[in-house]
């Protein structure tokens, strides 16, 4: 599964409501109206399994399970009009471009932190995927979550199938492995949730930050530069004082996601960009919603029945 998310050139309009499937004007990304088949959101109200003509077309001669080049992002379309790709997932050296993460301050932006990411970069130097999985003309993708539902499914070796694993926070591999699978790609986390003990970190994998609060970032310089991390920064708990990463193994993940996934896809309210307000409960109604729909319409895969 890829980061699905859209343009969102009027997220300042929007007001969310209680009831999700209120009907109103929605728009696609270049202004037009939708209709009314659609929710608020600009996701069908009605899905169903039946890809449009166009796809049905393009992949008639793909087997079940390939790997099909632009068929995620295809369909995700064809349910979901506002659907687009316009930034990177890792920041690289043009971050001071991108208007839509400059004006937030983290975990919605970038505002405040331009001098740690520039330090941060000029030493990691890489803002990609692996060689190798660039080199790939069609990726898979499964993001394994950190819940129980996968205990006693022995789902590892399909999870090892796909081409990219992504894992988050300290989630636990070694011991596991018969139900989560041995292969990590990506670890996205963020210091409070980083494994502590070197000796956790698989050794093919990438570093990836998730900056929720400006420590983050200047931690991860620390971590970069291999100085000291201090336990009086700011953190709500201990955290890791080394990863056994070298600088070309780590990256950024672009905040624009952030942003899209809490005001777009699960709805947080704007609140200026802020965090602090909003009801949890509420929000991770809106996000499962959001993963069931996707999973219907076979844009994603429930591996673990746990949606």
């Amino acid at each position: 599964m890829g980061f699905l998310y859209y343009s969102a050139w009027k997220l300042h309009l929007l007001q969310w409501e209680e009831d999700s499937n209120s009907v109103v004007l929605s728009f696609d990304s270049a202004g037009q109206t939708l209709g009314s088949e659609y929710d608020r959101l600009g996701f069908l109200l009605n899905l169903d399994s039946k890809l449009p003509a166009e796809l049905a077309t393009k992949y008639a001669n793909f087997s079940e399970g390939a790997c099909k080049p632009g068929y995620a992002s295809a369909l995700m379309t064809a349910i979901f009009p506002r659907f687009s790709k316009p930034a990177p997932m890792f920041l690289d050296d043009s971050f001071r471009k991108w208007a839509r993460i400059r004006e937030f301050v983290p975990p919605f932006g970038i505002k405040g932190q331009d001098n740690l990411i520039k330090a941060i970069l000029s030493v990691t130097k890489e803002y990609r995927l692996t060689p190798a999985l660039d080199s790939l003309r069609c990726r898979r993708c499964i993001i394994v979550g950190n819940g129980g539902v996968l205990a006693n499914k022995s789902l590892g070796s399909r999870i090892d199938d796909y081409d990219i694993v992504v894992r988050l926070n300290s989630a636990p591999v070694k011991g596991f492995e018969k139900d989560v699978g041995s292969k990590t790609t990506l670890r996205i986390t963020y210091p409070e949730g980083a494994m502590q003990r070197p000796e956790q970190y698989e050794r093919d994998s990438l570093f990836v930050l998730a900056g929720f609060k400006w420590q983050d970032f200047k931690w991860l310089k620390y971590i970069v530069y291999k100085e000291r991390v201090s336990a009086s920064d700011g953190f709500w708990k201990s955290v890791a004082t080394r990863v056994p990463k070298e600088p070309p193994e780590i990256r950024i993940l672009n905040p624009y996601f952030i942003q899209e996934a809490a005001f777009t896809l699960i709805g947080l309210p704007f609140n200026n960009g802020l965090m602090g307000r909003g009801s949890w409960t509420h929000n991770i109604q809106r996000e499962k919603e959001f993963l069931r729909k996707l999973v219907k319409a076979r844009v994603i895969t429930d591996l673990s029945s746990g949606i």
